[in-house]
């Protein structure tokens, strides 16, 4: 007879792939010190990332609302939709990795400083800088809102891919960009928004791995 849901055995195998809070801690600082760093790189090659911070700058970029105001209203639905649908542990988690990825970015120009960048290398690099930060993070059920929060939830809801979803929702937004940028630094923000979904088509995958 299989064991049932509340058994020893299910139990002690639903421990094995629940993180503690120390390495969901680590999981935090180093993801989002990644990502800040492939931030660097964007930032230094004049390039514009995906999601929810790509649409606030279009957003500031074609009205008279600043990136800050952007940006949080923007982020208002999908936070909610965390508290919804993802629970209090992973919004907890989302604003704590919010939180240090604003800390690490603010500090970044006093220990690194990048004075000329080739838009080639800077994309490639800095998509699979965020791409591994992302995956770190959604490994340990958080993100940094907006987009991230959207793509988990259709990942839990129906399956879908959460690399598929976020590369989808970022080419938009980077095409969008056509209409205040140059084309060129358009084409490699596509193709670093390329490289960072790849990484987590290829990587996190539903059913997979499991944590929380």
């Amino acid at each position: 007879m299989p064991p049932t849901s509340d058994s020893p055995s299910s139990t002690k195998a639903a421990d094995l792939h629940r993180h503690r809070t120390f390495e969901d801690a680590v999981a935090l600082v180093v993801g989002t010190l990644l990502i800040s760093l492939g931030v660097t790189f964007y930032v230094s090659a004049g390039l514009l990332t995906g999601g929810i911070s790509g649409l606030a700058f279009l957003v500031t970029y074609l009205t008279g609302f600043t990136f800050g105001q952007a940006f949080f209203v923007l982020n208002l639905p999908f936070y909610w939709l965390a508290l919804r649908r993802m629970g209090w542990r992973f919004t907890i988690k989302t604003f704590i990795a919010v939180a240090l990825l604003s800390v690490l970015t603010d500090l970044r120009p006093h220990f690194l400083t990048l004075e000329a960048v080739h838009p080639a290398y800077a994309s490639v690099i800095a998509g699979a800088l965020l791409g591994t930060g992302f995956l770190i993070l959604f490994r340990h059920k958080a993100s940094l809102g907006g987009v991230g929060i959207l793509a988990l939830y259709l990942q839990d809801r129906y399956g879908w891919s959460v690399g598929k979803t976020q590369m989808s929702i970022d080419c938009v937004i980077v095409l969008l960009a056509l209409l205040t940028l140059d084309p060129v630094k358009v084409g490699w923000s596509v193709l670093s928004a390329v490289v960072l979904n790849l990484i987590l088509t290829f990587n996190h995958k539903p059913g997979r791995y499991v944590g929380s």
